[in-house]
C-alpha cells in the first residue's frame, strides 16, 4: 500500500503553485503519524494541542481542504455531519476501501475486498456511463455494540 511522504506533499504543492508551509507539513505529519485513522479537523486540531503546537482551527481546515484538493487526504462523510480524512493510498485507477461504520460507537473499519467490480461493469455496459470510483459504507453494530446490546 502507497504511503505519502512529505516530499510528496512538497512536489504535489509545487505542481499547483503552492508552497509548503510549517502548517501544512504539521498537518500531513499527524496522519502520517496516525495511520488507518478517520480524523476530523476537531481531531487534528487537538492532537496539535494535545502538542502544545499552536495552529488555528482554521489553518487546520484550509491545510485539509487543499490536501484533499490536491487527493493526498481522502475527505469522507459517514453520515453524522462531520467531514473525516485519511490519507489516500490508492493511484487514479484503482478503487479506495469501503467502511464498516458503528451506529452506536461511531467506530469506523476499513474493509479491503472490492465486490462491486463486475457489478461496474455491467453498468458502464449497460448504460454507457463511465465509472471512475465508488464509495461503499455500511451502517450497523460493530462486534464490541453486538456483544453489548445482547447482555
Amino acid at each position: 500500500m502507497p504511503v505519502f511522504t512529505m516530499e510528496d506533499l512538497r512536489r504535489k504543492l509545487q505542481e499547483r503553485q503552492h508552497k509548503m508551509t510549517p502548517q501544512r507539513q504539521t498537518v500531513l505529519q499527524i496522519f502520517l503519524d496516525h495511520p488507518g485513522e478517520h480524523l476530523s479537523a476537531e481531531d487534528v486540531h487537538g492532537i496539535l494541542r494535545s502538542n502544545q503546537l499552536e495552529i488555528g482551527l482554521a489553518t487546520v481546515y484550509r491545510s485539509l481542504e487543499l490536501l484533499s484538493d490536491l487527493g493526498i487526504l481522502q475527505k469522507m462523510e459517514f453520515g453524522d455531519g462531520c467531514s473525516r480524512y485519511e490519507v489516500n493510498t490508492t493511484g487514479p485507477s484503482s478503487h479506495h476501501h469501503h467502511h464498516l461504520i458503528c451506529t452506536k460507537c461511531g467506530k469506523v473499519i476499513e474493509f479491503e475486498d472490492d465486490l462491486l467490480e463486475n457489478l461496474e461493469q455491467d453498468i458502464m455496459e449497460k448504460s454507457g456511463f463511465n465509472i471512475t470510483d465508488h464509495q461503499v459504507k455500511f451502517f450497523g453494530y460493530c462486534k464490541e455494540c453486538q456483544d453489548s446490546i445482547e447482555n
